[in-house]
């Protein structure tokens, strides 16, 4: 990309800053669970409109799901945003204790208020250099909802939303400055609702059918599933509904919601009709039956190395913002509270011992507060046992990813000190920066035809087996 046009990028993120932040620390401020994302969403299209783009609402029939878009012609590039909470971390801002906003709500420890904040910036900046350079090309923010439970990525795959973009870009707040790489975990979530009969338990237990004891015995029958599974794979259950209170009366309703997980799509696919058939010999064992919700599903990540370098070699050029003592003195409170190492989390340190040294001595051994530094480039097909709906976009176009520090090194994924740190000048500086790194690297596609083309045949290469979708026929987006 030529570099009047990187400064340009730069600049335009510079001039809508005080806008994104204050996106994100609205979101912030009214964190809104998966797929009830509804302040949200009418927020960012309400600044998408103002900002010139055109909206889409409620895309693919989600409620809270909508895209933005500006532009014509190809090459046709989306920038990825999310913006749902997770239950039960409510946290003050800048808080260094556990001290909730109300106790047992929502708050934003994954930083997603942040993420789809610098999204909308990095879509405005190519906007903008759209309008100014007079080149063919469209830009699409996609408002994603359900990241933490719904995945409404892979729901827009099922419908081949992806396949009209010639490359995807995303980013995630995180502890440290990094492109991300590697593969992980497919996913798949099913919830079990088992329907008994009630009695009392003293008097005729005889006549009752307990659907507790169904979802009990599901489980039973799941641990012994676990020795004959492959060791890439994962299976996670929460009872969501015990039935009641009371031990004397013969339980008519229990739930139980269960996540299988597995490297390849389809060994989750074929795990999970393996789980089902427990469910319905759990069933057969007690008298009662079940209702089979199906919540979601995710594929794993194909990586893209040519466009993991472009993001590398922008994020170089802008460089690591400069942190002040207020910064720091939030970073060391906040790093004190958690056991960890503070080595960043940084995909080639648990992969590659030599590049594990290298990043161990840019991080001081874990000891700084901040993650200040840019390590090397790592590219790999490693996996990592997460899972997330960008794989789902992955399958169905090049795709890429970046992570900006915006919480102190070390700090642990889904905490109270994330959500703490969500206001904080320190988060507001690492989104920018992935503003502008995804910004110029999507100038790059719309600019380089060499660059597109190369990471497109990576692409085919990569995706050559095809997509399977773990999102079922007639499944619809579930609010849990």
């Amino acid at each position: 990309m030529d570099d009047a046009w990187k400064a340009a990028a730069l600049a335009s993120v510079d001039a809508h800053a005080a806008l994104c932040v204050e996106v994100a620390d609205r979101i912030w401020e009214n964190p809104e669970l998966s797929l009830k994302e509804y302040a949200a969403a009418a927020l960012y299209c309400e600044k998408l409109r103002e900002l010139g783009f055109t909206v889409t609402e409620k895309l693919c029939g989600i409620e809270t799901a909508f895209c933005g878009s500006f532009g014509s012609g190809r090459p046709v590039i989306g920038i990825l945003g999310e913006f749902d909470a997770l239950s039960g971390l409510s946290q003050k801002a800048g808080a260094v204790a556990p001290d909730p906003v109300t106790p047992g709500a929502a708050g934003h420890g994954c930083g997603h208020n942040l993420l789809g904040a610098g999204s909308l910036a990095a879509a405005v900046a190519v906007k903008e250099f759209l309008e100014q350079s007079g080149k063919p090309g469209t830009v699409i923010f996609y408002g994603c909802p359900g990241e933490e439970g719904g995945a409404s990525k892979a729901y827009m795959a099922r419908e081949g939303l992806w396949k009209q973009l010639d490359a995807a870009l995303c980013w995630h707040p995180g502890d440290a400055n990094q492109t991300m790489s590697g593969t992980n975990n497919s996913c798949i979530q099913v919830l079990y609702k088992f329907k008994g009969i009630p009695a009392h338990a003293a008097a005729d237990p005889f006549n009752g059918r307990s659907a507790l004891d169904a979802v009990e015995l599901m489980n039973v029958g799941v641990q012994f599933l676990r020795e004959h599974m492959t060791d890439d794979c994962r299976i996670h259950y929460a009872i969501t509904d015990t039935g009641g209170v009371s031990p004397n009366v013969v339980q008519a309703n229990a739930s139980v919601l269960y996540m299988v997980r597995a490297n390849k799509v389809a060994d989750s696919i074929a795990l999970q009709a393996r789980v089902d058939d427990i469910a319905k010999g759990a069933a057969l064992m007690t008298g009662t039956t079940f209702e089979r919700v199906f919540i979601d599903g995710t594929a794993e990540l194909l990586p893209n190395f040519t466009i993991e370098k472009a993001l590398y070699d922008n994020l170089c050029a802008f460089g690591v913002p400069e942190y002040d003592e207020a910064d720091l003195a939030l970073a060391s409170a906040l790093k004190k509270t958690w056991k960890g190492s503070g080595i960043a989390g940084i995909d080639g340190v648990r992969h590659d011992p030599a590049y594990a040294k290298t990043v161990k001595a840019l991080s001081e051994n874990g000891t700084k507060p901040i993650n200040d530094f840019i390590p090397p480039l790592w590219s790999s097909t490693e996996f990592s046992p997460g899972s997330s709906d960008v794989g789902d976009v992955s399958w169905l176009t090049p795709t890429s990813q970046i992570v900006t520090t915006c919480w102190p090194a070390g700090v642990p994924g889904h905490s109270w000190q994330i959500v703490a740190c969500g206001k904080s000048a320190l988060a507001h500086k690492g989104m920018l920066l992935a503003a502008k790194v995804l910004a110029a690297t999507a100038i790059d596609l719309l600019t380089d035809e060499a660059l597109l083309a190369a990471a497109k045949a990576e692409f085919a290469e990569r995706a050559s087996d095809g997509y399977v979708c773990p999102i079922e026929p007639g499944a619809v987006p579930i609010a849990l």
